[in-house]
């Protein structure tokens, strides 16, 4: 259960890094996204998985940590939060540029590059 778990956390982490590193700002508030939801899941798995484990001490022999799930619960209110304050600031670019580049610059096409060159060398 731990091997896939961590699997799962990597995967989050991996697909998050690449729609990071992407030209456009949905992708990126998206893999933003991504890493929290992987950071969230690293947060509750250090309070150890733990089957039929009371979260009220004195129910059980076993009882779960309640502070991993406090950190997961304020984890996700404060991404919430961020996530629709870089959505608004990536609507608010969009409308300023008119495009929705990260560096607010269209990249060149290869082909109009390729035509460029065509033109100065002929």
């Amino acid at each position: 259960m731990e091997a896939i778990y961590a699997f799962c956390v990597g995967i989050l982490t991996t697909c998050g890094f690449f729609l990071v590193l992407r030209g456009r700002t949905f992708t990126v508030v998206i893999g933003l996204t991504l890493l929290s939801y992987a950071v969230n899941l690293f947060l509750f798995a250090s309070g150890r998985l733990k089957l039929d484990g009371a979260a009220v001490l004195g129910q059980s022999v076993e009882y779960s940590d309640p502070l991993p799930q406090a950190l997961v619960l304020t984890a996700i209110v404060i991404g919430f939060a961020m996530t629709a304050f870089v959505v608004i600031l990536a609507m608010r670019s969009r409308a300023d540029q008119g495009n929705d580049h990260v560096d607010g610059q269209i990249p060149e096409q290869p082909s109009a590059r390729l035509s460029a060159s065509d033109k100065r060398a002929g």
